[in-house]
């Protein structure tokens, strides 16, 4: 029996979206149990959860650190569904897996995407999957209940609207050229972005890549529909470990009330 799928959608009913990005099994996956759950307690519309894997290209070092630790405590895939199934009862924000094709590939795409709709698994992101190459995922997606949430950057250009077209969920909007990691200033034209995307799509449009404090979060949110935010907690996670618990959630909650105060 498969567990409730919340749409993506709800996280933007009626406000922004705060969205945090976790790697799990980063320290071990028992807490990462307990970081989805102060999560969604410190006011996370929708989370993110990374599958780990060894040559996570899109990411920083913060993120890549955060994806070995999670590999030398030896989490699988499998495991990490266990947890969002455990995770699943408590939880009832929408859950959306952030991976890599061969992390898909390697476990099947159908028993992948069979086994995220039994535990309720809202979508998949795929940030080293093109636009071009997508239908290779889309259809056992769909099949499942995951909507394929497609990203933007600053190169995109004439690109935008023919991704924004045929997105689903939400659009990814990337703020920075280069990897995942927190940055002092953030100076791309994310409203020209966001005009580009509008321009062809009804879909929300949330802003990642960089966002490091809630003033950032409000001011990309404020442009948008929402703030992700992924390095500045993973590595709060990395210097805490087990501890991290706590300064996770007030982080979070920091930046979720200045995403929800606009």
């Amino acid at each position: 029996m498969s567990a409730t799928q919340p749409k993506i959608s709800a996280a933007f009913d009626g406000h922004k979206a705060f969205i945090p990005f976790i790697t799990c099994g980063d320290p071990d996956l028992e807490t990462t149990e307990e970081l989805v759950c102060a999560l969604a307690d410190a006011g996370a519309d929708l989370i993110e959860l990374g599958i780990p894997f060894s040559d996570p290209t899109a990411e920083g070092v913060v993120i890549q650190a955060a994806n070995l630790r999670a590999l030398e405590a030896h989490t699988t895939t499998d495991a990490v569904f266990a947890m969002v199934e455990r995770v699943r009862d408590k939880v009832d924000v929408p859950l959306v897996f952030m991976t890599y094709a061969n992390v898909v590939y390697g476990y099947g795409s159908e028993r992948f995407c069979t086994r995220a709709e039994q535990i309720g698994m809202s979508g998949l992101i795929l940030p080293d999957v093109p636009f071009e190459e997508k239908e290779e995922f889309s259809g056992v997606c769909n099949e499942h209940g995951l909507e394929l949430v497609s990203l933007i950057a600053p190169t995109s250009h004439e690109r935008t609207k023919m991704i924004a077209a045929e997105a689903q969920g939400f659009i990814y909007a990337v703020s920075s050229l280069g990897v995942t990691g927190t940055r002092e200033n953030i100076t791309t034209d994310i409203s020209a972005m966001v005009a580009a995307v509008r321009e062809a799509s009804d879909l929300p449009v949330a802003v990642g890549f960089g966002i490091s404090n809630p003033e950032q979060a409000a001011e990309m949110a404020a442009q948008a529909d929402g703030a992700i935010v992924g390095s500045a907690l993973v590595n709060i996670v990395g210097e805490h470990g087990r501890d991290a618990v706590g300064p996770v959630r007030e982080a979070a909650a920091a930046m979720a009330e200045a995403v929800h105060a606009l």
